[in-house]
């Protein structure tokens, strides 16, 4: 691919062909060949695709090899990395922080005319909650506000050490000096009603950066994917296209409304349940009705587990399950089992009018078949 170009997931980066293992080949693939040459050769696709749900420029393509002199692992011939940037709007749920561990996620974006503004009409830019300051006690940030804004009214910058700094009577100072608050509040005013707020509010100039856990980075969803092989669950994390993890904590918060239908869903059919995930797929598709869940397939891990530790355990009680060729097989035996009984029924019959017609001194008559009889005769 080359530098400047747009790109979108499952874009391909680098292509590659891997070549397969030589294998006997039929008479198909005898006849490909032969028309095709060598290009119907089997090999199959390892290129570089771009991850799932990325997206943005090309801005950088390096190219390693060991021709060139550089120095790679093991095994490797080549090695292409491509760098991929996107420019980015700030958005809420992305993670900032201060210099003093106040780090915090961005709850609310409003227009600059509704933020609090200032008496000489100074708009805020960023609103942080008090309630990190009681919680983790870092003043650091507090004195960082109040230097800040002192050296922003007087024109210069101020470098000092973060625990070995300033001492209070020297922000003080500043704060006098520059003709601002000794305690560094002033009064702001709703950006929408423009009245003044009843207290005075700590407002100065402090550092904010941008940490690298953005929210269009963890916004995931799956529908269907990759299971795990030993629990056949799906797999976790958005790096693996995973589910999302149902934990015991949720299972309480259900157990606690009393959704036990959505709760079996989420164990059973949304999970682990092999036979039931499909059964009810194909309901959905055909727009039947979801049938009963079968038994999930981490119980058998547990089983299987438990019969490590010589524990024999045997699921009792409800009636088995039974596949599609099991129920066949039962219903051609039931017709069979039903065909007997209606003959031995017959026969009775027939010897118990025999019987009756000899008591009564009836000539027996040469019966054929059997009459239907009225019960009440």
């Amino acid at each position: 691919i080359r530098i400047g170009a747009e790109i979108s997931s499952g874009d391909i980066l680098v292509g590659k062909i891997t070549p397969k293992g030589e294998t006997k080949l039929s008479a198909e693939e005898k006849l490909l060949r032969a028309i095709f040459g060598e290009k119907a050769k089997d090999v199959r696709d390892s290129s570089l695709y771009l991850e799932h749900g990325e997206h943005g420029k090309v801005v950088d393509i390096k190219i390693f090899s060991r021709e060139e002199g550089d120095k790679l692992s093991t095994g490797v011939l080549k090695s292409i990395q491509v760098s991929v940037a996107n420019l980015r709007k700030i958005q809420v749920g992305d993670k900032m922080s201060g210099r003093h561990g106040n780090k915090g996620v961005i709850s609310k974006i409003v227009p600059v005319e509704d933020m609090p503004y200032m008496a000489d009409g100074t708009p805020i830019d960023i609103i942080l909650s008090p309630l990190g300051i009681i919680s983790r006690m870092n003043l650091g940030q507090l004195l960082e506000t109040h230097m800040g804004f002192a050296a922003q009214k007087l024109g210069y910058k101020v470098a000092t050490p973060a625990l070995n700094g300033l001492r209070e009577e020297d922000i003080r100072n500043e704060l006098k000096r520059a003709g601002l608050p000794e305690n560094g509040k002033v009064k702001l005013h709703d950006g929408k009603t423009g009245s003044a707020y009843d207290h005075a509010i700590t407002v100065g100039i402090k550092y904010i950066l941008k940490l690298n856990h953005m929210v269009e980075d963890k916004i995931h969803q799956r529908s269907i994917g990759p299971y795990s092989l030993i629990t056949q669950q799906p797999l976790g994390g958005k790096a693996q296209f995973g589910g999302q993890r149902f934990g015991e904590m949720e299972v309480w918060a259900l157990e606690g409304y009393g959704a036990a239908h959505t709760l079996q869903e989420i164990l059973t059919i949304k999970s682990d349940d092999v036979t039931g995930r499909s059964k009810a797929y194909e309901a959905i598709i055909k727009g039947e009705e979801i049938q009963k869940q079968n038994v999930p397939e981490s119980f058998n891990v547990l089983v299987s587990e438990l019969k490590g530790l010589c524990l024999n355990v045997e699921l009792l009680g409800g009636t088995p399950r039974l596949t599609e060729e099991e129920e066949i097989a039962a219903e051609i035996k039931g017709k069979k089992i039903l065909e007997a009984e209606i003959v031995e029924s017959a026969s009775d019959l027939k010897d118990e009018y025999k019987t009756m017609t000899e008591k009564e001194g009836l000539a027996p008559e040469e019966l054929s078949g059997l009459s239907v009889v009225n019960p009440e005769e």
